[in-house]
Order: C-alpha cells, then sequence, then structure tokens
C-alpha cells in the first residue's frame, strides 16, 4: 500500500508560483495513476491534475495552461508546478493515487489513497 506526503505549499502572491511535491512509500508509484486534488474552505474537494503510468496528463479546466503536473518515478515523487497563481487557488492540495487511471473530473470517491494535504494561500 502506497502512502503520500506533499510538501512545499506556503504562502504566495497573486501572480505567483509554487511547486508542490509527494513523496510516495511503500510500493511504487509506477504501479499507480497519480493526480492533485484541492479543497478551498466550504467547498467540494475537485480534482485539478492527474498523470497516468504512460505520462498522459489531465488538467481541470480552471488550472489549463497555467498548472503542470509531471512524476519522477526513479524518485518515486510526483510534482504539481503552478504559476499564475490566483485567489481562488487558494486551498488544500491532496496527492491521490490509484491503480486505476483516472482524469482529473474524477469524483474523491474513485480514489484509493490519499496524502494529508498542504496548505497553498494565495494573497497579497
Amino acid at each position: 500500500e502506497v502512502q503520500l506526503v506533499e510538501s512545499g505549499g506556503g504562502l504566495v502572491q497573486p501572480g505567483g508560483s509554487l511547486r508542490l511535491s509527494c513523496a510516495a512509500s511503500g510500493d511504487t508509484i509506477s504501479r499507480y495513476c497519480m493526480g492533485w486534488f484541492r479543497q478551498a474552505p466550504g467547498k467540494e474537494r475537485e480534482g485539478v491534475a492527474s498523470i497516468d503510468s504512460d505520462g498522459r496528463a489531465s488538467y481541470a479546466d480552471s488550472v489549463k495552461g497555467r498548472f503542470t503536473i509531471s512524476r519522477d518515478n526513479a524518485k518515486n515523487t510526483l510534482y504539481l508546478q503552478m504559476t499564475s497563481l490566483k485567489a481562488e487557488d487558494d486551498a488544500t492540495y491532496f496527492c491521490v493515487a490509484d491503480p486505476a487511471d483516472f482524469t482529473a473530473k474524477v469524483t474523491p470517491e474513485w480514489i484509493n489513497y490519499w496524502g494529508q494535504g498542504t496548505q497553498v494561500t494565495v494573497s497579497s
């Protein structure tokens, strides 16, 4: 069973950039489709991006062109590069994994493995 630990969250000004990392242990991420969800206060958890074992990426419309998901199977690590950050990106970001492929449109109940989350605050 894979365990996921996010890092890299913090405070950033609107228009700024941040890179999140997700370190996996307990299993190799090459066996999994990986992704990021986020949840803002008072809102439902939503898919942000996903990347399958072949490197095919999927993005939510709200982040297309601004966020880039990538994976380094050798380092057993997932990344999310976020640029041109907006106030609406302010949320807790969760690293996720599942043996079955999924896209950024997947609903949370389909995902088996979750990290504990890292907070991204976009504010001037």
